[in-house]
This record gives structure tokens, C-alpha cells and sequence, in this order.
């Protein structure tokens, strides 16, 4: 069947299949190791932007979305990697629990966010997502499953978190649930007049846990890089509710050409200058403030039928600002920009082999695909890695081995464990084909 992730780019010829159980990852990988040339990737919910859940054969996960324990006493929660983030969210929010770390979509499975380490609005005070993971459970490509923690197959687990699924399948999961005191955020808002004093604005405010700003990336001159910062933390009012679940859809793919610099303009000039409380907080929901996209369903297609791309890069701290201000003075200059353009703050690196975040800044551009924004990111790849930066996997589609073996210094030990573990001749997506690892 013809395949793609959430950016519609680009599009695969596969195979796809929806194991129930354990038994039945290890009989497909069997057959699958069978057949010359095949190749596997698993899958959680297809919110990777790129290429790197599309393979010969794709393995879903969403079949095993159980809970499986909870531990009230120190909040460590077990379940299957297909179940959902939302899922969880549902679940616990309303007894007072919320994940540690959530990425901009609830609707991630277990399994992916490990596979992609995810980040959040807090990475500066609680890194990603699995260093909140306490244990997992993965199935090798010789069918042995293998517990992975820090204390055991630990070379196995830095490889595994961010591993993009190229160590072997997760099947569970254990991870740490955060307290609580209410099923709201209250939200500060500041508007910062350039891309200076945004990332000013970013570290007068480090004691923040959640911090996120939204970024204009067509504005230019003294306006560069004029952002929306949006702090923020739990209200502590013991108010607890389901999280609404309120959504609108976009029912087919929107004509690309009604996304131009013009109509973006006016959305972001609009939205820049959006009614706000200067200096005082207000309270909202949290899944506004942590997944504001996911009311609004299917919003992918609003880039059109050829899809989109996301460029998603870090920047160490001592060359942030140099090099974001050239990104956006590229973009704004090419006319190339999009109304979602998003900007965080990042603590330290951990000692996952893959794992996207450094000390620094991220920035995320959605492109809408056409054939001459492609030397556009090339040049940006320029820029990034003379800065000493890197693109996210989880949302690379283009990305060249060139500038990915030079941006991930661990690239060459995970290529020779997949060697060891024999997942190299099992376990490949058309990225890491691509990049040649």
C-alpha cells in the first residue's frame, strides 16, 4: 500500500501489518528476515514527519495499547508501547498525574516517543522523554527480548532511546508519571519586539518549567525573528476534569498555492499582535498549552497534496543568535516562511547515541513541499552545521549522510551495535537507508 507520515513526503510503496501480541512481532521478523533484501520498521501513530516509519515492511503497534501496572506510591506507570500519550493523559490527568514530558501531539504512541526521545516545552529543567523511562522491553531481530535500563543492557538502552526503531522493536514500556495539583496551566505571556530579545526573554525566565515561543519567521529588519513567548506552569487550584477533546477537521487537502507569502503575512502579522496580558497569567486548559494543534484534525493537509516539510534544527548557546538570525534572514529573504514556526529553550545533552537536544536553541519551520525549497534547506544545513547544530530525525525527510554523520558524533557506534545485534540487516526505514547507517 502507498505510505507516509504526518508531513504526506514522501511516499512509500509497503507493506503494512498489525501484530497482537509478542509472539506475533517475533513470527513477522521471522518471515521477514526470510525474505532477501526485506526490510522492517515499526510504527507507532505515523506522527514522524519524514521517513523514518516507512520501510519494505512496516510493523504497526497500535494493536498493543494496553495499561499493564501503576505504582501510585512513586508514580511509575508499565504499558505496551502502542498505547497512546492521550491515552495516558486521559487516564491519569483527572487522578492527578501528567507526563513528564510531552511532545506538541498527544496523539504519539509509548514506543514512538522513545524510538524519537522526544522533547517538550520543559527540556531545560527535565531533559526528554526517556530520561523519565525507567525500563523497556525490546525484541531483538534474532526474536530474544530483552529488558534494557540503565543498570542493565545499558549500552543497549542509550542506543534504543532515539534509536529510531533501528535496535529492534519496543514492545513495554516503564515509565515515570509526574504529581500534579491541577488539570490546568497558568499561561504568561510576553511579546518580544526581535529574535534578540526573545532569547533574552528565554533566560530571564529559566525558572519557568514550561517555556515556548511562536515565532514569525517572515518578519524582517528590526522585526527579525519578533516572537510570542508563552511561559508556563501548573496551576495548583486542585481542580481536576477530562481534558476536552473539542476538535474541528480539515476535510481534504487545501490548494498549496493559498499558503504564499502573502496570505502567511497576514496570519502572522495578526497573530504577533493578538490581544494579551502583559505581565499577568491566565488560566487554560493543558492541552491548549501543550497540544494546540490537536484540535484541529487532519491539519497536515493544509499544506496540500504534496505535503510538507519540517525543519527542525538545534544551536548550540554561544552561536544561537548569530546563526538563527541567518536562518531567518534566509527564510524571510526567500519568502519561504510558515505561520508555525516554534522556538525552545534546551538544557544538556543526554547519553542516548541519537538523541536530537543540546545546550542551546531549537527552531522548527514548516515548509510546504515544492521542489525549489529544497536548495533553500541546503543552505540552511550550512548554517546549522557551521554553528556546531543538528536536524531532529524525527522530522527529517532530506537530510544528506554528509551533514548527518558530521552533526551526530555517536552516529558510528550505533551503526556497530545494529552490526552486533544483526539489526542492520533487518531493521532499516528509508531514512536511515538515506543516511547510510
Amino acid at each position: 500500500m502507498r505510505m507516509h507520515s504526518w508531513g504526506r513526503y514522501p511516499i512509500s510503496d509497503s507493506t503494512l501489518l498489525t501484530p497482537r501480541s509478542s509472539a506475533d512481532f517475533a513470527q513477522h521478523l521471522n518471515t521477514q528476515s526470510s525474505i532477501d533484501g526485506g526490510t522492517v520498521i515499526a510504527r507507532g501513530m505515523g506522527r514522524s514527519y519524514g521517513d523514518s516509519a516507512l520501510s519494505t515492511t512496516v510493523l504497526a503497534t497500535k494493536g498493543m495499547d494496553n495499561f499493564i501496572a501503576f505504582d501510585e506510591s512513586n508514580g511509575l506507570l508499565s504499558c505496551a508501547a502502542g498505547l497512546t500519550l492521550d491515552s495516558i493523559l486521559q487516564t491519569f490527568m483527572p487522578r492527578g498525574w501528567f507526563l513528564a514530558v510531552v511532545p506538541g501531539t498527544r496523539y504519539v504512541s509509548v514506543g514512538g516517543a522513545i524510538a524519537s526521545d522526544v522533547h517538550g516545552k520543559n527540556h531545560h529543567v527535565d531533559g526528554t522523554f526517556c530520561e523519565h523511562v525507567s525500563e523497556l522491553k525490546l525484541l531483538l531481530a534474532s526474536g530474544e527480548v530483552l529488558a534494557c535500563s540503565r543498570t542493565e543492557n545499558t549500552t543497549l538502552f542509550h542506543a534504543t532511546c532515539a534509536g529510531m526503531g533501528l535496535t529492534g522493536i519496543v514492545l513495554e514500556a516503564t515509565l515515570r508519571l509526574r504529581r500534579i495539583q491541577s488539570s490546568a496551566i497558568e499561561q504568561r505571556t510576553i511579546r518580544t519586539a526581535n529574535l534578540e530579545e526573545a532569547l533574552e526573554k528565554f533566560e530571564d525566565n529559566l525558572n519557568y518549567t514550561y517555556s515556548v515561543a511562536w515565532l514569525d519567521c517572515l518578519a524582517s529588519g528590526p522585526s527579525l525573528g519578533r516572537s510570542l513567548l508563552f511561559l508556563g506552569e501548573h496551576a495548583t487550584d486542585e481542580k481536576f476534569k477530562v481534558p476536552s477533546k473539542r476538535t474541528i477537521s480539515v476535510p481534504f487537502s487545501s490548494p498549496a498555492f493559498l499558503l504564499n507569502r502573502y496570505s502567511m503575512g497576514l496570519f502572522n502579522n495578526a497573530y504577533y499582535y493578538k490581544p494579551i496580558r502583559a505581565g499577568q497569567s491566565q488560566r487554560i486548559e493543558a492541552f491548549q498549552y501543550f497540544f494546540p494543534l490537536d484540535s484541529i484534525q487532519h491539519w497536515n493537509r493544509l499544506y496540500g497534496r504534496m505535503g510538507f516539510l519540517q525543519y527542525q534544527c538545534v544551536i548550540p548557546d554561544e552561536g544561537a543568535l548569530q546563526g538563527m538570525r541567518k536562518i531567518l534572514d534566509m527564510v524571510s529573504a526567500a519568502g519561504k516562511g510558515s505561520f508555525l514556526s516554534v522556538l525552545k529553550k534546551f538544557g544538556p545533552a543526554n547519553k542516548n547515541f541519537l538523541s536530537f537536544p543540546m545546550q542551546g536553541y531549537t527552531l522548527a519551520m514548516d515548509f510546504k513541499f515544492e521542489p525549489s525549497i529544497l536548495p533553500l534547506l541546503d543552505e540552511l544545513d550550512r548554517v546549522v552545521g557551521d554553528h556546531g547544530g543538528r536536524l531532529y530525525l524525527a522530522k527529517d525527510a532530506r537530510m544528506s549522510a554528509e551533514f548527518f554523520q558530521t552533526s551526530y558524533p555517536h552516529w558510528e557506534k550505533m551503526r556497530e551495535l545494529r552490526r552486533g545485534l544483526g539489526a542492520d540487516t533487518l531493521f532499516h526505514s528509508l531514512q536511515s537507508q538515506r543516511l547510510g547507517f
